[in-house]
């Protein structure tokens, strides 16, 4: 198992610039996922199982802010002084492509990314992020509101592509409010086929079919439905940290949720930081509860520092 990421070029005539960029990580020549700077956020596009198949669906008509596997928040607010020692909220959404509610849309912009293999022969991808405002009054280029360090590491298995993934917040120029917000902040959105519309069904950690809900009590969920011929894939989605305060959301048609923000705020003041950890883990058929947590559980063990 050999691990190669390349910046994913595209051919352009000359001249000619691109607003986006992918690349791709490709195990033994195989590619495995691409990292993708859209215009409002970086994610994962496109997941692949080891077979081959693809389990995510990259802005379907419906949601087009669901991009695959992504991170996002909104009711992100910044705090800025003001006179007389009292502090303003500054609003952005970094949730969706468009003002929501009041809140303009921000932008997730990748600033510096790392290749590496570990000694284990994992891949590790690094990642630094500014979350900016919009352009507004004296903020052209909008303003920095958090930064962020995120992390993959990834292993391909015979029947599984899995991740590691954490997230690693901080305020930027001011102190920094999060939530409550269910519109938050690990995401996943599988192929069409998957839908449970389309025959597909979630499951909980004791393999169990829960239907498209909220807040139940489950330990991970596992989108599993059919992929053509006759065969199933799946996306497990498997909260690492605060799952005891974490909230879901699993919808009929393809999404799921896990986040951190929607029962209480988190704030984040000078020198503070925020991490949050998950797993996610594309798999080729119905692998099981017992498989897919050894598989969490070995990827929990691997050190990010």
């Amino acid at each position: 198992m050999t691990f190669t990421f390349d910046t994913g070029d595209i051919a352009l005539p000359q001249g000619a610039w691109a607003r986006t960029q992918r690349r791709n990580l490709r195990n033994d020549g195989r590619l495995v996922l691409g990292l993708t700077q859209g215009d409002f956020r970086s994610y994962v596009f496109p997941l692949f199982t080891p077979a081959g198949h693809l389990v995510t669906s990259e802005a379907p008509a419906d949601h087009p802010h669901h991009q695959s596997l992504w991170l996002g928040a909104d009711h992100v607010h910044a705090l800025v002084p003001a006179s007389e020692g009292q502090a303003e909220e500054y609003t952005y959404n970094f949730y969706l492509n468009d003002v929501f509610q009041g809140r303009a849309p921000g932008r997730i912009v990748e600033r510096a990314c790392s290749f590496s293999v570990g000694a284990d022969g994992s891949a590790v991808i690094r990642q630094e992020l500014d979350w900016q405002g919009p352009a507004e009054w004296a903020a052209p280029a909008g303003r920095q509101i958090l930064r962020e360090e995120r992390t993959y590491v990834i292993e391909q298995t015979t029947d599984a592509t899995a991740l590691r993934l954490r997230s690693t917040l901080r305020p930027g120029v001011w102190p920094v409010r999060l939530g409550p917000t269910r519109h938050a902040y690990f995401n996943a959105r599988v192929g069409e086929s998957m839908q449970m519309l389309a025959g597909g069904r979630a499951l909980n950690e004791r393999g169990e079919t829960i239907g498209a809900t909220q807040t139940p009590a489950a330990e991970w969920i596992d989108y599993v439905g059919p992929i053509g011929q006759g065969r199933e894939a799946g996306v497990a989605l498997m909260p690492l940290t605060d799952r005891d305060e974490g909230w879901w959301f699993v919808a009929d048609w393809g999404v799921i949720t896990w986040g951190p923000f929607r029962r209480r705020p988190r704030s984040l003041d000078a020198g503070h930081a925020l991490a949050q950890e998950a797993c996610v883990i594309a798999h080729d058929g119905d692998i099981g509860p017992a498989r897919l947590r050894a598989l969490r559980d070995r990827l929990a063990q691997r050190d990010l520092s």
